[in-house]
């Protein structure tokens, strides 16, 4: 639990095992820790931090793991539902994790004798982008290299079904308009869906492929990002279906994008997990270069803090931390 300059990371927890994804819970659980999830070969990880940028009595980083879930086969996704409290008595842990072997697995826990999964079952191919109705937290959508966009209710009945025309990569769903989800395909094209009428009311182009990652922003829901290619790309969604905004960053293939919880100006990319490191950059909007670069030895995942400037990435045996300023 130290600064560790050689990694670039402000700090690091070590794990038992290599970390796939890891996802802080985006939603206010009622506990002054952050939940964390974090995935490996073969289990689920909920813990809680803190860091010294959040609470003055803390130094550094105070990590504490409440749960291991055996999971059996690689975790390659995990989304948080908005139904987790930890205020609560008992407690409700409520998550969903994507697998290798193409199915979704909905946990549910309290933190003591209940703990809970279910199978949804329907999917042809990887998985590669699953998110929880952020309002209820009633239905999970997800994407999948099997052109589907598939939408699910707790009991894993499939509510809402959409053919694609190519690979799913990223699944979001409207913050406060819940009838609204955003699904970008690895062609380029990002649509947007009314599940009410079930179709398609707007789509943007990247005009680069393969697309492998795309967010909508949280604090503007006009914006939308995605890497392809080697970019980061911006669209303004209110201006035009094409980027208003791209530039070249990972030699290697982009991989992963994700908006800022706290700024809709700073955004976090990942280059292709390569055989001896993976890139991390922060950029911001204001700056013509990345703010902030680290490397990490095969890292995955990226993961956004739900009120600080700070970013995690799972590692080899390691959650990685960086943190910038706003």
């Amino acid at each position: 639990m130290k600064q560790d300059a050689t990694k670039n990371a402000a700090y690091t927890v070590d794990c038992e095992d290599y970390v796939h994804v890891v996802e802080f819970n985006p939603f206010e659980s009622g506990d002054s820790g952050n939940l964390i999830a974090y995935g490996g070969n073969n289990y689920v990880v909920i813990g809680t931090c803190t860091f010294q940028e959040e609470a003055a009595e803390t130094e550094g980083i105070e990590y504490k793991t409440l749960r291991k879930f055996h999971h059996g086969v690689r975790v390659d996704g995990i989304a948080w539902s908005p139904e987790t409290r930890l205020d609560t008595l008992p407690p409700v842990i409520r998550f969903c994790t994507s697998a290798a072997d193409m199915r979704i697995r909905l946990f549910t826990s309290d933190l003591q004798d209940k703990n809970e999964y279910k199978i949804l079952e329907g999917h042809s191919d990887f998985i590669n982008g699953l998110v929880f109705d952020p309002k209820e937290g009633q239905e999970i959508a997800s994407v999948s290299d099997d052109h589907t966009c598939r939408i699910w209710d707790l009991e894993g009945v499939q509510t809402a079904h959409f053919a694609l025309r190519s690979p799913g990569m990223s699944v979001c769903w409207h913050p406060e308009e819940t009838y609204k989800l955003m699904v970008a395909e690895k062609s380029g094209t990002i649509r947007f869906y009314d599940l009410i009428a079930q179709q398609a009311i707007l789509s943007l182009e990247s005009e680069q492929i393969p697309l492998m990652s795309a967010h909508w922003c949280l604090k503007n829901t006009f914006k939308v990002g995605a890497v392809a290619g080697n970019d980061w790309i911006i669209w303004d969604i209110t201006q035009s279906s094409y980027p208003q905004e791209k530039r070249p960053i990972h030699l290697d293939r982009a991989y992963l994008f994700r908006w800022s919880t706290v700024s809709e100006s700073l955004f976090a990319t990942t280059g292709y997990p390569g055989k001896m490191s993976s890139q991390f950059q922060i950029h911001h909007l204001g700056h013509p270069q990345p703010v902030l670069t680290g490397s990490v030895a095969v890292g995955s995942g990226l993961s956004w803090h739900r009120t600080l400037p700070l970013c995690a990435i799972g590692g080899d045996h390691k959650l990685l931390f960086w943190v910038t300023e706003i």
